[in-house]
C-alpha cells in the first residue's frame, strides 16, 4: 500500500527535527523554531522556490503547537470559501476549550483578489486566526500592503548540496520501500541538478527511477540513467525551478554587461518558457535604477512604460515591447552611483540612529515652534544666485560625510561638475 503513496508524500516530515533546509529560520537559533518553543505564533508569510517546504512547515508548527489546521488554495478558493473557513475558525477560537488560535494556511497566497486578502486582514487583526500564507512570488508586489504590514516575511531557499545529500540518505534508509530495494549511487550530479534544490522534485525523481526498474533488480542512481528516465532536455526552461532563477540572472548580468546579445537570447529563453510578462518586467525598472540609474535617466522612463504597456498591449505582442527596453538598458551608459548612495546612507543611519533635525531646517507652523528657533536661519535656495546658498543640510554628526559618489560617465561628469561651480561661485 505504501508503494501507491508518492514518496514526497511518505517521507513529509512531521516535526522539527526531521525537517530538513531552512536552519536560517528553524535552525537553533532561528526565529520560527523559537516561535514554536514558545508556543506563540504570530501570522507570517512564507516566500521561497516550489519544494522547500512551505507547507510542511505549517502543518509542523500546527502539530507542534496542537492549534486547529485549515488550509485554503488561492488557486481554487473564492470569497465564498474564504468566509466559510473563517467563521469556522471564528468558532473554533471563541471555543472554551481552544488554547491556541487556528492557524489558516492559505498556499498561493499571491494569487488571492484585493477582495479575498481584505476578508483575512479583518480575521488576522481581530486575532480570529494565525495567518500562514505560503507563496512563490515577492509578497511586495503580489500581497495588499495593510496585510504585509501585519505579517512577517520569512524567505526560504532552495536546498543546498548537503540538504539535498540529507534526503537521499533519509530516503533510502527510512522510507519502507526503498528500504527494500537494492539500490547503487554512482553518480548524483544529474539527481541533484533536475532537483534544483526542490525536495519534491528530487523525492519524485527516486519515485520514478524504483518504480521503473524491475523487481528484483537494482536500482541504479547515474547521471545516464536520470537523464534517459526524465527524458527531459537538461537546457529546458521550468519557471518553477533552478532554471528560472538562473535565467534571470544571466538576463540582468548580460544587461548590465552591456551585452544586448545575450541579453535578448536569455529574454527569448523566458518568453519561450512562460515566464510571467510582468516578472521581466519588473526586473527591466529594478535595473533601470541600479544599474543605470543617473547615467542615463530616461532608462527608468522606458522600463516603466514597457510594464504599463504590457498591460495594455498583452500577450505575445508583448515580447516585442520587452526587446525593446532589454536592448535599449543593454546598449545604455551604466552606473549604480545611487544605489550605492542609498545603500551608504541607510548604513549611515543605521549606525548614528535618530539624529535630530537641524533647527533651521523644520518648519515652525506654531508661536511656541518659532520661540523655540525652528526655522530661524532658514536661507531660501531661490533668493540666491543659481538658486543655490552653502547652507548646513545634514545632522550636525553628520556634516561633511559624502553618501553620492558619480561613476565615469558623461551625464553624471556634468551633474558633478555644476554642483563644483555652484560651490565656487562660478
Amino acid at each position: 500500500m505504501n508503494g501507491n503513496i508518492p514518496l514526497a508524500e511518505r517521507l513529509r516530515p512531521s516535526s522539527l527535527d526531521d525537517y530538513i533546509g531552512q536552519r536560517h529560520l528553524v535552525g537553533e537559533n532561528g526565529i520560527i523554531r523559537k516561535m514554536i518553543e514558545s508556543g506563540r505564533i504570530t501570522s507570517f508569510i512564507l516566500w521561497g522556490p516550489p519544494g522547500v517546504g512551505k507547507t510542511t512547515l505549517a502543518k509542523i508548527i500546527a502539530a507542534a503547537t496542537e492549534a486547529s489546521f485549515f488550509t485554503l488554495s488561492a488557486v481554487t478558493s473564492g470569497v465564498k470559501d474564504v468566509r466559510d473557513v473563517l467563521e469556522k475558525c471564528k468558532a473554533e477560537a471563541s471555543s472554551m476549550f481552544t488554547k491556541v488560535r487556528p492557524i489558516l494556511f492559505i498556499d498561493e497566497i499571491h494569487r488571492f483578489s484585493k477582495n479575498q486578502q481584505d476578508f483575512l486582514l479583518g480575521a488576522v487583526e481581530q486575532g480570529i486566526v494565525t495567518l500562514i500564507g505560503a507563496t512563490t512570488e515577492n509578497p511586495s508586489f503580489e500581497v495588499i500592503r495593510p496585510l504585509l504590514s501585519r505579517t512577517q516575511v520569512y524567505t526560504l531557499k532552495p536546498l543546498d548540496i548537503e540538504d539535498m545529500e540529507t534526503l537521499l540518505r533519509n530516503a533510502l534508509t527510512r522510507d519502507p520501500v526503498l528500504k527494500e530495494r537494492d539500490v547503487r549511487i554512482v553518480e548524483k550530479n544529474a539527481l541533484f541538478r533536475y532537483a534544483g534544490g526542490d525536495a519534491r522534485k528530487l523525492l519524485n525523481i527516486l519515485d520514478l527511477l524504483e518504480q521503473s526498474t524491475s523487481s528484483g533488480e537494482t536500482v541504479v542512481i547515474d547521471d545516464a540513467t536520470v537523464t534517459e528516465k526524465l527524458q527531459e532536455n537538461p537546457m529546458a526552461y521550468d519557471r518553477n525551478g533552478e532554471l528560472h532563477y538562473d535565467i534571470i540572472s544571466a538576463f540582468i548580468k548580460s544587461i548590465r554587461g552591456s551585452d544586448p546579445d545575450a541579453a535578448v537570447y536569455w529574454l527569448a529563453r523566458m518568453v519561450m518558457g512562460g515566464e510571467d510578462p510582468e516578472f521581466i518586467a519588473r526586473r527591466l525598472v529594478i535595473l533601470a535604477s541600479e544599474d543605470i540609474g543617473l547615467a542615463n535617466p530616461n532608462a527608468l522612463l522606458l522600463a516603466n512604460a514597457t510594464f504599463d504597456a504590457l498591460h495594455k498591449i498583452g500577450w505575445p505582442e508583448g515580447r516585442i515591447i520587452l526587446a525593446e527596453c532589454t536592448v535599449y538598458l543593454a546598449n545604455s551608459p551604466k552606473s549604480n552611483s545611487a544605489y550605492m548612495a542609498i545603500a551608504a546612507a541607510m548604513e549611515a543611519a543605521e549606525k548614528t540612529g535618530n539624529l535630530p533635525v537641524p533647527l533651521h531646517l523644520r518648519n515652525a507652523p506654531t508661536a511656541l515652534m518659532q520661540e523655540l528657533g525652528y526655522h530661524q536661519g532658514y536661507k531660501y535656495a531661490h533668493d540666491f544666485k543659481g538658486n543655490y546658498v552653502e547652507q548646513q543640510y545634514l545632522p550636525d554628526a553628520l556634516v561633511g560625510k559624502r553618501f553620492w559618489n558619480p561613476c565615469d560617465n558623461p551625464q553624471e561628469a556634468r551633474m558633478w561638475q555644476r554642483l563644483n561651480d555652484l560651490k565656487s561661485g562660478n
